[in-house]
């Protein structure tokens, strides 16, 4: 099956987006698919924000996108953009780090009026960055997204439904086994 990087975006270290990620990651990983997980927080600021190409954790990270098959690229959506830290992180790839790659966005917020962020902001910077096929992306309000005490998540039916479907759109581009699997949530 395929190699799947899946990045999140977010600064947050209890962020919903990298949660359900997470969880998006154990259902491709039942559909066969080798998942590497990518926190762009966890990498050094420094060597972001000053653009240090050459840093070996960067060095590293452009390493994993240019191994993955396909890459799911999870933002939340701060003023109807995508979250800077994960330009900081696109900025530093090769222009076409994503050339033979099929890609998911997917998004989080906290309101629908946000919805348009995924094809407006962060599908033309994928596509610029050279992905061949960039897949049906998905928008999850926040409020769609708890965390239990004990940390489990749970999404809400409706959207559990469409994450399900498209992550296995996704999978089934890169050869995955999709019908098995009940929905996501």
């Amino acid at each position: 099956m395929a190699t799947i990087l899946s990045v999140s975006g977010s600064p947050s270290a209890t962020s919903r987006t990298a949660r359900l990620l997470r969880h998006l990651d154990d259902r491709l990983r039942q559909q066969g698919h080798d998942v590497i997980a990518l926190d762009v927080r966890s990498l050094p600021a420094d060597a972001l924000l000053s653009a240090d190409f050459r840093h070996p954790a960067i060095a590293e990270a452009a390493a994993l996108f240019d191994r993955a098959d396909g890459v799911v690229i999870g933002t939340p959506v701060y003023k109807a953009a995508y979250a800077g830290l994960l330009k900081s992180l696109l900025d530093l790839l090769p222009q076409y780090a994503l050339t033979g790659k099929t890609v998911l966005p997917l998004a989080t917020g906290g309101s629908t009026a946000h919805v348009l962020a995924i094809d407006y902001a962060l599908r033309p910077v994928l596509s610029s960055m050279g992905a061949s096929h960039i897949v049906q992306g998905w928008f999850t309000v926040d409020k769609d997204i708890s965390v239990g005490d004990d940390g489990t998540l749970t999404v809400a039916p409706g959207a559990a439904e469409a994450l399900a479907q498209v992550t296995d759109q996704f999978s089934a581009v890169l050869g995955g086994r999709t019908t098995v699997l009940a929905p996501t949530g």
